[in-house]
């Protein structure tokens, strides 16, 4: 696929980076030369230097026989123009804005063709955001991500010892857990993972467990795989930027929160945007004197958002000492959020990162609903609608253990019955029904089908079994 991106920010740099690793033509644009140097050297793709709403620049790296468009310049303005220029001077045929104001929401008039013409917003302090709120929500999880519109979730979490799943063998699940819809889909033992998984495999404490469910059975699950958590009431942020102030205003109602803002402007901008129920504090989170009388030991959970990497890998590292329950950071650099991850430091999301399956779902092949990148890129999950028939389609009509999947790929739950909120899915007043995969499972036409992929190699392997013949027609 032919890919242009306008901006080579954080995002824009890790949106190549993923891209470039799947074999696509890309070609970013940006106005800083050194920079662009920098990604040529490091990832395979080509350069242009420019303004990337100029359609002398776009021409110039190639608009016109690009397949995807994707604006993430630092600037809304900026991201809104080129999206325009390319629809209706180089037709390019999908068009993506990085919006970082709440002002515009995906579907709106004015992003649409008449309007800026951009097909998705993406936002990645919207979608830290959410992933944060579902680690408050379940706090013994790693990672909580939705699919088949929230009726499966694949969950990530971390092994501990007396948890009753734990140094047992995956066949004893249904005896040990019963009545929960759950599919083990990839175990991670010492940051490695276990290519073949049998019902011979074990569970060992401090395993990275990936665990497909029924959003229904989430606590269930967790309850499995660790001793569960009391749950959040105190948190304490530390930064109050785009996301600590996002955050707080969306959870404010829910718990008590302390947030801490070492720019003492912002702490007067912040009091006028929030709720007197949230303190805000104007001070460093690297000070132990002031976290310290602030009770970081009482916190359930304490967030580091601010931009600075090492501030907040250092602010976690003090509040976990002194006493705070769970600690979270926000890390740019992926190569700190690898070297932190699972040590004193509970969580590192990557903003950037966040956002990139949004980015995927348009660039996989075949019916692709949703996807989520997860490891900092290393393993994938999609879900993609089965379409044609047994002559057209490599799955419809068959059990999984005919399909075909490459080594390492698993199916893990198929949904049926599901309806788009379009309506094009509709079948009749059927309700949708969550199938845990097992071998002997038959797909049919119309399901919903959730995949784990460990290795990118893998993923066009399993884009083409969702692929129909040439004489498939909607």
């Amino acid at each position: 696929m032919n890919i242009v991106i306008l901006g080579a920010g954080r995002v824009g740099e890790s949106v190549a980076e993923s891209l470039a690793s799947e074999k696509n033509d890309i070609t970013i644009i940006d106005t800083d030369p050194a920079r662009l140097h920098v990604l040529q050297e490091r990832l395979d793709l080509r350069g242009v230097v420019g303004n990337g709403i100029q359609p002398s620049v776009l021409q110039d790296a190639g608009i016109e026989d690009a397949d995807l468009f994707i604006a993430c310049a630092p600037m809304d303005e900026t991201n809104l123009v080129a999206c325009k220029v390319a629809h209706e001077r180089f037709k390019v045929p999908t068009r993506i804005a990085r919006i970082r104001s709440p002002e515009f929401q995906d579907g709106e008039r004015i992003l649409g063709k008449d309007g800026f013409a951009v097909d998705q917003v993406i936002c990645p302090e919207e979608s830290v955001t959410s992933y944060i709120r579902k680690l408050i929500e379940y706090p013994e999880a790693l990672q909580v991500l939705e699919f088949a519109h929230g009726l499966v979730s694949l969950i990530a979490v971390r092994a501990v010892a007396g948890g009753p799943l734990v140094q047992h063998s995956l066949a004893e699940i249904p005896a040990l857990v019963p009545g929960a819809l759950m599919r083990i889909v990839a175990i991670y033992r010492d940051n490695k993972v276990l290519l073949q998984l049998d019902g011979d495999t074990r569970i060992e404490p401090h395993d990275e467990v990936f665990v497909l469910a029924a959003t229904s059975d989430i606590r269930s699950v967790l309850g499995a795989l660790r001793k569960m958590d009391s749950p959040v009431h105190r948190i304490m942020l530390a930064g109050g930027g785009k996301v600590g102030l996002r955050l707080a205003r969306e959870i404010h109602d829910s718990y008590q929160i302390k947030l801490i803002e070492a720019n003492l402007l912002r702490c007067e901008y912040l009091a006028t945007q929030l709720p007197s129920s949230v303190l805000v504090l104007q001070g460093d989170a690297t000070d132990e004197d002031l976290i310290g009388d602030e009770n970081v030991a009482g916190m359930d959970l304490f967030a580091a958002l601010t931009s600075d990497d090492e501030d907040n890998i250092m602010a976690c590292l003090l509040a976990k000492r002194m006493g705070a329950r769970r600690v979270l950071a926000l890390i740019n650099r992926k190569a700190y959020a690898d070297l932190v991850q699972g040590t004193q430091i509970d969580i590192a999301i990557s903003p950037a990162h966040a956002v990139i399956g949004e980015l995927l779902a348009y660039v996989r092949r075949g019916d692709v609903e949703a996807v989520h990148s997860l490891r900092r890129g290393a393993a994938e999950a999609l879900e993609a609608v089965v379409r044609g028939d047994r002559k057209t389609s490599r799955m419809a009509g068959r059990r999984i253990e005919e399909i075909g999947l490459p080594s390492g790929a698993q199916v893990g739950a198929v949904v049926r019955g599901l309806h788009r909120p379009d309506g094009s899915d509709a079948n009749g007043d059927a309700i949708p029904q969550v199938i845990i995969a097992h071998h002997d499972t038959v797909v049919e036409t119309g399901d919903h089908v959730i995949v784990f992929v460990h290795g990118k190699r893998m993923v066009r392997q399993v884009e083409k079994l969702f692929q129909v013949s040439a004489t498939f027609m909607f």
